[in-house]
């Protein structure tokens, strides 16, 4: 028998208040309404010593099982690619591919959205489904349509439901004048902001970031480099010099914000040397960046065309000089050509991506 989940949707809708994630009456009214359950069919991993534990809505306690889908977090869905908890019956290791978004940064991002009744709304990246079903609870089944792939059509509302390097002018081209889209741009976990932007008559985009998020890409894959190529890599650069910024700022999210926009496809990493030191890694295809703390404070160590920290250095000095502006200072226009980011009279803090 089914249990009766109508106390859990309003009691994740007093915590989803309590945090500040939820303002609208009537989005309130779509959680309470929409069980999230059959969203994370068929089943989900939580973490067990190191391991991962599958735990089905056929196999689990219903209390739990209803607990847990009625929780604030993101729940694993899949590992390695392919495997799923009804395929297990004991914990198992393996890499997330997969995940269910938390309720909180759902509800933030179709609150951010604004629709009325009449707009349409076209979701980018269905996933498991829930934040389609709030949608439609609030607009109507015909007014929301939901894509895994390039869109079609034009629309009022575009609303990307995982994190991008940068919007793509073809949902420019999906949106009608007027009418806003909202995506996660940044893919580090700890460096991704929400950005709104508004379409003009004349084809172009332009808006500014509004808050952190935390959306994973539409498919995290393992890193690019493992640790150890990067330390070759880096191991075969110029000499050690002191590094003039911390990496640990990298940690935090506006400078990690900015260094993505200066370098879209690079990848941040950590490790643990052997003498228990921390090493952290930024790389892109063609260049990477290894900062160690021995002794003495930070060392560099760079390879490849681009000598990356030294970038790094120079955007967060700027940044730094400029007062720490939060993420929400940084504006960006879409046009047919490019992607331009910039903080308002802050020439050394602005970049431009070419449209591809």
């Amino acid at each position: 028998m089914t249990p009766d989940t109508a106390a859990a949707r309003r009691a994740l809708a007093d915590r989803l208040e309590a945090v500040g994630a939820l303002t609208s009456p009537a989005l309130r009214a779509a959680v309470e309404a929409v069980p999230r359950e059959p969203f994370l069919r068929p089943g989900v991993f939580v973490p067990a010593r190191r391991r991962w534990r599958p735990v089905t809505e056929r196999g689990a306690d219903p209390a739990e099982w209803v607990e847990l889908a009625h929780s604030n977090r993101s729940l694993v869905t899949q590992l390695d690619g392919h495997l799923t908890a009804d395929q297990v019956s004991a914990p198992v290791r393996g890499f997330p591919t997969a995940s269910t978004t938390a309720p909180a940064p759902t509800v933030r991002m179709i609150d951010a959205l604004d629709v009325e009744n009449g707009h349409t709304v076209l979701e980018i990246g269905t996933g498991a489904g829930y934040s389609t079903a709030l949608l439609r609870h609030l607009l109507g089944e015909r007014d929301v349509s939901t894509v895994e792939g390039d869109p079609e059509g034009t629309h009022d509302r575009v609303i990307a439901t995982h994190a991008v390097r940068r919007i793509p002018y073809a949902w420019v081209q999906r949106t009608r004048p007027g009418g806003a889209i909202l995506a996660t741009i940044g893919t580090w976990p700890e460096g991704a902001g929400l950005a709104r932007v508004t379409v003009a008559a004349d084809g172009t985009a332009d808006g500014r970031f509004i808050d952190r998020s935390t959306l994973p890409p539409a498919r995290p894959d393992r890193p690019a480099s493992p640790v150890g190529t990067l330390a070759t890599r880096a191991g075969a650069a110029a000499p050690t010099r002191p590094a003039h910024v911390s990496p640990t700022l990298l940690n935090e999210p506006t400078p990690a914000l900015l260094i993505q926009l200066a370098f879209p496809r690079a990848k941040f990493a950590v490790s643990i040397g052997a003498d228990l030191e921390s090493i952290h890694y930024l790389a892109t295809p063609e260049s990477v960046a290894e900062v160690a703390d021995d002794t003495y404070g930070w060392t560099v160590h760079q390879s490849g065309p681009v000598a990356l920290w030294d970038e790094v250095e120079r955007i967060l000095t700027a940044w730094q000089e400029a007062g720490r502006p939060d993420l929400t200072a940084v504006r960006l226009r879409i046009t047919d050509r490019a992607t331009r980011y910039w903080i308002d009279d802050h020439p050394a803090l602005c970049w431009e991506h070419c449209a591809t």
